[in-house]
């Protein structure tokens, strides 16, 4: 699934994503970076076909005491070195691994990015939940201060009781800049990767869910996924690049045979220049090895075959770190699952403890404090559902980042979304 986070539903989740593709700079280096590789695979394409060049010259001489001589000349010169020993296609086959390598290295920049957007907006969306929360049991101790208040008056409650209760007060009082400032440092993350500075508007929404997806949502990726992440991608071509340039190395030390020739017109006019008798042709065979050079090509070999034992074990590396991201993943998941069923569950007891709580209260059964503490613990279960909600969700997307991010070596720019805005 290359654009997961559709399965979210939420068009502002797929705005921000949408906009930091398009805009955060690691993807814009990566991208610059792929154009550089594409480039080069350009200029090693060229160099295995034959080399023409133009040259033409005028000279003034004068010998002695002789009059000055003028001398016009015209040339073409072509070569074309033989790649008998495959160094050339080596060097092509190099260029066009180290492409394609580039080419993953967006991926990577990409599936990293839409993650770290996915779980920002998850953050910020719980925070904004957490500060409703927060309001509400603030508003619940505020209308409590007073009721005690009126209490102390009338002789029915203590000193103590109003200033434990204002002491609560200013406790929950003190949990809001905190909460204040994680939404605005959400905000701001969220404004940087979207490309803008952090005290950027963003045009974020009003208070909403936490978006999830399906309950099997995450059993539909296919697991033969794991093989398109594209870092495995980008190990598996640094290692056809290492094992090309090793392989050019080694051709580099043998014979090297080329063709050449020359069309060379001179003449002492310049009308006179092309005339067929001004002609010289030459046509060249030159076959050159290297009898000594210090032990510089062997040196060279051992350097890329060096070079190819170290990608052998990065790709290695990376085998391993997906396979370990893949399952610290779905152990999370399942993990997440387990809590969010079990936290569904004390929030639904809690809010039927609540009703009842209340329904005592209106009929004079219970005292207003005893309503007001299955009050403030059901807010409290509601906020840990949302925050195991949020969990859940985050483990959906580090599924998704772990198995790839629908990345495609066949459709690298598949994670690129089209750009819409929410209706």
């Amino acid at each position: 699934m290359a654009q997961w986070w559709l399965a979210f539903d939420d068009p502002h989740l797929s705005r921000l994503i949408g906009q930091a593709l398009q805009a955060h700079t690691s993807v814009r280096s990566a991208q610059a970076a792929l154009q550089q590789a594409r480039a080069l695979d350009a200029v090693s394409a060229a160099a295995q076909g034959p080399q023409v060049q133009a040259t033409a010259s005028s000279q003034r001489a004068q010998v002695g005491s002789a009059s000055a001589a003028s001398a016009w000349r015209a040339g073409l010169d072509a070569t074309w070195e033989l790649d008998w020993f495959g160094q050339r296609q080596q060097a092509r086959a190099a260029t066009a691994a180290e492409a394609r390598a580039a080419a993953a290295q967006v991926g990577q920049a990409q599936v990293s990015l839409a993650a770290e957007v996915a779980l920002t907006f998850f953050e910020w969306r719980l925070q904004q939940q957490r500060w409703a929360v927060a309001q509400r049991r603030l508003a619940l101790q505020e209308e409590f201060v007073q009721i005690v208040g009126w209490r102390l008056q009338a002789g029915l409650m203590s000193s103590q009781d109003l200033e434990q209760a204002r002491m609560n007060l200013a406790q929950l009082r003190a949990t809001l800049p905190e909460i204040e400032a994680a939404q605005g440092q959400a905000e701001a993350a969220l404004a940087v990767l979207t490309g803008r500075s952090p005290q950027s508007e963003i045009d974020l929404p009003a208070a909403g869910p936490i978006p999830s997806p399906g309950l099997e949502l995450a059993r539909t990726i296919p697991a033969d996924t794991l093989r398109q992440r594209p870092d495995v991608q980008r190990a598996q071509e640094r290692l056809s690049a290492a094992a090309a340039r090793a392989a050019q190395a080694d051709a580099a030390r043998l014979p090297t045979l080329a063709l050449g020739g020359t069309l060379d017109w001179r003449s002492p006019r310049v009308s006179d220049l092309f005339d067929p008798a001004a002609l010289t042709r030459t046509l060249l065979l030159r076959l050159s090895a290297s009898l000594f050079d210090g032990g510089a090509a062997q040196a060279q070999l051992q350097a890329q075959q060096a070079a190819l034992e170290q990608s052998r074990l990065e790709l290695e590396a990376a085998v391993l770190t997906a396979l370990r991201e893949v399952e610290h993943a779905l152990l999370a998941l399942q993990a997440s699952a387990q809590r969010l069923q079990h936290l569904q569950q004390a929030a639904d007891a809690a809010a039927a403890t609540e009703a009842l709580a209340l329904l005592r209260l209106t009929s004079g059964l219970i005292d207003y404090r005893i309503w007001l503490e299955t009050r403030q613990n059901l807010l409290s279960a509601q906020y840990e559902l949302s925050a195991a909600r949020a969990a859940w969700s985050a483990d959906h997307v580090r599924l998704y980042k772990a198995l790839g991010g629908g990345w495609s070596a066949d459709k690298p720019q598949a994670a690129l979304p089209e750009p819409h805005d929410p209706a």
